[in-house]
C-alpha cells in the first residue's frame, strides 16, 4: 500500500481527482468530514446511548457520545504524532502531494468519532439482540429465503458494518450518504471483510466483519481507489486494513480501558485504593509524586492518573505503529497496536478488573435484559408490519404501527433481504430512551 493513495480526499460521487495540494487549508477536506459527522443526526443520537454504564441521574457516566469525542481527541494526538514522522520519511507526500503532519490527526479524529456511529441502544447487548431475534427468535422464519451472506449479516448484526452504512447510504436526494472522504472511510473500517467466512484467521482483521451485503459493491469501490491488499479467495471479499485504522483502534482501546475504569471508580464499583495499585502501575515513570500527594479528594487524583495514562499509551501506540509501519503497509502485521504495548499486561489487569467489577454489575445486567426485551419486541412489530404491507395482509394495526415509522423508512424495499436490512436499520439507530419509550407505545396499542 501507499500512502499518497491511502490518503485519497475522493467521495462518493465525485468524477475527478480531489488534489491535497488544491485544498483550501481553511477548510481541509478531512475536516469537512469532522463536521458532517458530528452534525449528523445518527451522531447527535449517540448521546442516549450507553456506553456501558446505564446513565445515572445522579453521577456523570459515558455515554456512547461523550466516549466518542474523547476517542477523537486522543486519535487526533496518536494520528498527529504518527503523521509527522510518517512525513519526515516520506518527503514527497509534502513535497510533491502537499500532506502535511496534521492531515494524519485530521482522518484518525473524523474516523474516530463515528466509530461507534452504527451500535444500537443498550450497548454491545443491542448488537447481539438483534442477531438473537433472527437466529433464535421469530425473525428464524425468514433464514430458507435469503443467501447464507445476508442471513450472516442479520444473526451475526455489527455495529461496524452498520456504521458504514450510516456514512455511506443513498436514500433520494441524499446520494452518498454524508459524503465522507474515503481517506478517512478507510480509517474507520476496522474490519474490512463480508460477514462470511466468520473468522477465517487469528489477524485482527478479521476478528469481526465491515460491510453488510447490501453496501458491498461501495466498500469495494473504497477499497479499490485506496489500494487496499485483498486477502480473501474464493468469491469472498476481504482486505488488509487500511493502516489508519490500527490508530482509530488504538484510541478506542486506551479509552475504553482507562475511562470504563474511571466511571466503575467514581460510581463507587470500584474500590479506589485498589484501583490507584492498577493505574499506578502505568504512569510510575512519568509520575510527580508531589503533586499527586497534594490532591486532596478522590476525583482530582483519579483524573490526575487518567491523563498520565493516557498520555503514556499515546506515546506507546504510536512507537509500536512506527515500529512496525513497513509491515503495516504490506499488510503483514496481523495485531492490535496495543496487544503489542509495553503495557498490555497491566491493561490486561484493567479491563478483567472492570469486566468483574462493571460489565457484570447488577446495573449492567439489568440494562442488558431491558434491552433484549425491547428491541426483540420492536423487531417482531415492525418486521411483520413491513412484511404484511409487502404481502397485501396489513391489518389495521400494521397501518397504525407503521405510520409510526419517520418518513426516511416509508421507501419500498425490492427484496426480503433488504427489507429486514431496513427495519433492523431503524431499531439500531434509536436512543435507548427513545427505543424504551416506542415500545410501550406499540406494547398498548396491541393490547
Amino acid at each position: 500500500m501507499k500512502w499518497e493513495q491511502l490518503l485519497s480526499l475522493r467521495r462518493q460521487g465525485d468524477t475527478g481527482k480531489r488534489l491535497r495540494s488544491e485544498q483550501d487549508d481553511t477548510r481541509l477536506g478531512f475536516e469537512v468530514d469532522y463536521d458532517r459527522i458530528i452534525f449528523s443526526a445518527a451522531f447527535r443520537s449517540l448521546q442516549d446511548k450507553t456506553q456501558v454504564i446505564p446513565l445515572s441521574k445522579t453521577d456523570f457516566v459515558h455515554t456512547r457520545l461523550t466516549h466518542s469525542l474523547e476517542v477523537s481527541v486522543v486519535g487526533r494526538s496518536i494520528g498527529r504524532l504518527v503523521g509527522k514522522t510518517i512525513i519526515e520519511k516520506y518527503p514527497h507526500l509534502k513535497e510533491v502531494h502537499g500532506y502535511q503532519m496534521n492531515d494524519f490527526g485530521a482522518i484518525v479524529a473524523a474516523a474516530c468519532l463515528a466509530h461507534d456511529i452504527g451500535n444500537p441502544p443498550f450497548g454491545h447487548s443491542g448488537e447481539k439482540a438483534i442477531g438473537e431475534y433472527f437466529k433464535n427468535g421469530n425473525g428464524k422464519q425468514y433464514k430458507d429465503q435469503l443467501t447464507e451472506k445476508q442471513w450472516q449479516d442479520l444473526i451475526d448484526f455489527e455495529g461496524n458494518a452498520n456504521g458504514f452504512s450510516v456514512l455511506t447510504s443513498s436514500r433520494p436526494g441524499i446520494e452518498g450518504g454524508l459524503r465522507i472522504s474515503y481517506a478517512t472511510l478507510g480509517a474507520f473500517m476496522k474490519y474490512p471483510k463480508e460477514s462470511l467466512p466468520k473468522k477465517p484467521t487469528t489477524a485482527i482483521a478479521d476478528k469481526k466483519y465491515g460491510f453488510f451485503q447490501q453496501d458491498k459493491l461501495f466498500f469495494q469501490e473504497v477499497a479499490d481507489e485506496l489500494g487496499l491488499i485483498p486477502n480473501k479467495s474464493a468469491g469472498n471479499i476481504g482486505y488488509e486494513r487500511h493502516p489508519l485504522a490500527y490508530l482509530v483502534e488504538a484510541a478506542d482501546d486506551i479509552c475504553y480501558t482507562i475511562i470504563d475504569f474511571e466511571d466503575g471508580i467514581n460510581l463507587g464499583l470500584v474500590d479506589e485504593d485498589f484501583a490507584l495499585e492498577y493505574l499506578i502501575k502505568l504512569v510510575k515513570d512519568s509520575i510527580d509524586v508531589g503533586k499527586y500527594n497534594s490532591l486532596k479528594n478522590k476525583e482530582d487524583r483519579i483524573s490526575y492518573l487518567r491523563a498520565l495514562a493516557i498520555g503514556s499509551l499515546i506515546q506507546d501506540a504510536v512507537r509500536v505503529f512506527i515500529e512496525n509501519e513497513e509491515a503495516i503497509l504490506k499488510g503483514k502485521f496481523p495485531f492490535a497496536l496495543m496487544d503489542k504495548s509495553k503495557y498490555k499486561v497491566q491493561m490486561d489487569d484493567i479491563i478483567k478488573l472492570s469486566v468483574k467489577k462493571i460489565y457484570q454489575s447488577r446495573e449492567v445486567i439489568e440494562k442488558e435484559i431491558n434491552g433484549y426485551q425491547v428491541i426483540n419486541n420492536l423487531l417482531d412489530k415492525f418486521i411483520t408490519a413491513f412484511h404484511h404491507q409487502q404481502e397485501g395482509e396489513m391489518s389495521n394495526y400494521d397501518t397504525l404501527l407503521l405510520k409510526v415509522l419517520p418518513e426516511k423508512y416509508h421507501v419500498p424495499k425490492a427484496n426480503l433481504y433488504d427489507q429486514l436490512m431496513h427495519i433492523a436499520h431503524y431499531i439500531s439507530l434509536l436512543t435507548d430512551g427513545n427505543a424504551i419509550l416506542l415500545n410501550k407505545i406499540v406494547s398498548s396499542n396491541n393490547s
